[in-house]
């Protein structure tokens, strides 16, 4: 069967650096033999997508469709994609894209792909470095973000970016899983692996962040201590499984880490950065008991410099690790997450609210007050 070719759509495109999320009319060039068609039917909205809006993140050209994470309905099978079992007509999860050529991905270590920057914020083919979608006038767009570009009604998709989805009744609340639901988790179960003796410690309860917290609670760590200066976020984290919570605003410039170590005794043995913020980032390490360890997975400024004293690690052997995309193998660790939550484990559709993809504006509005942890968008 023939791959379909100029196809008409619409997205989210953003012109230059900073101009708002405006629905145009694309035209979608050809469906590869290596790529599909996915008719997108929700999307997460991340911080990052903030982030990228802005052109603030390198290697971002304009104008764009950003978007990534994804759910939705393949329409069309390259004839040359490498997962037989992928059909037209299957639900899937979108998540990011890898090179598939580095010595990480040749290790089936994906998370960890030496050119994930340029793969997944570049927004175009890997083989090429061309863009599926253009404007009606012949202007090129640059629509596969993370391999998929979630923000357009039809999209078409890099192969390694695609999840199944046995559960279509679930994917409105299943599509953070690709980028934010699973960074979070895959930060604690992948990478930390905290046990019941532990004390863990998390900056930043916004949707990584409760994730993050989730995933502690599921291993049932010794105590689970939320950092953040919204009181009905902190409120949200104790319903999910943290044992304290701590308005960073009411403790006074070193109180914090005072407070961290009078809950713990000694201090955490890990500490997560869910914000990219510098002094929170600089915060970790003087909340650490020693041999503990701090992680970042938050997106800091570029050519950011966090300042620490080498005697930190030195005499009380403390570390840290950074944590991308939750460590995961996306085909692997999602759909286990999937299956946590139908074990009652995680409880994600609680963190989302669903929006008409018309009311865009109103979700972003919602994102950045606080009003919501998760944001999806529905293309109704």
């Amino acid at each position: 069967m023939a791959l379909p070719t100029n196809m008409a759509t619409e997205a989210l495109v953003v012109g230059k650096p900073g101009d708002k999320f405006e629905m145009r009319p694309i035209i979608l060039d050809e469906v590869r033999p290596d790529e599909v068609l996915v008719d997108m039917k929700y999307s997460g909205i991340c911080h990052t997508d903030i982030l990228l809006q802005t052109g603030i993140l390198p290697g971002v050209e304009f104008p764009a469709i950003f978007g990534h994470e994804g759910a939705g309905i393949i329409r069309a099978v390259g004839s040359n994609v490498k997962d037989k079992s992928l059909k037209v007509g299957d639900h899937v999860l979108l998540s990011f894209n890898v090179c598939g050529k580095c010595k990480q991905c040749v290790a089936d270590n994906p998370s960890c792909c030496h050119n994930h920057s340029p793969v997944n914020t570049g927004s175009v083919r890997l083989s090429d470095g061309s863009t599926p979608a253009r404007l009606p006038d012949g202007t090129s767009v640059r629509s596969q973000c993370f391999g998929h570009s979630s923000f357009s009604r039809m999209s078409v998709v890099a192969e390694r970016s695609v999840v199944k989805c046995p559960y279509p009744e679930s994917l409105a609340y299943f599509a953070p899983l690709g980028c934010g639901f699973q960074t979070g988790a895959g930060t604690v179960l992948n990478a930390l692996k905290p046990d019941k003796t532990n004390t863990v410690v998390i900056f930043g309860v916004g949707s990584v962040g409760i994730a993050a917290l989730m995933a502690a609670a599921y291993l049932q760590v010794k105590q689970l201590i939320a950092v953040d200066v919204v009181d009905s976020k902190l409120a949200t984290a104790k319903e999910f499984g943290a044992t304290h919570v701590v308005n960073s605003r009411d403790c006074g410039a070193d109180g914090v880490q005072a407070r961290i170590r009078e809950i713990t005794g000694e201090g955490a043995d890990f500490a997560i950065d869910c914000t990219g913020l510098i002094p929170v980032i600089e915060l970790l390490f003087g909340c650490l008991a020693p041999c503990g360890t701090a992680t970042t997975v938050g997106v800091p400024p570029p050519n950011a410099v966090v300042r620490i004293e080498p005697q930190t690690f030195l005499l009380e052997n403390k570390r840290y690790i950074g944590v991308l995309e939750g460590g995961s193998h996306p085909q692997k660790f999602i759909p286990h997450l999937m299956e946590l939550h139908r074990q009652g484990h995680f409880p994600v559709d609680k963190l989302c609210k669903v929006y008409s993809v018309k009311d865009f504006e109103t979700a972003l509005s919602d994102l950045r007050q606080g009003k919501v942890v998760k944001p999806v968008i529905h293309w109704d």
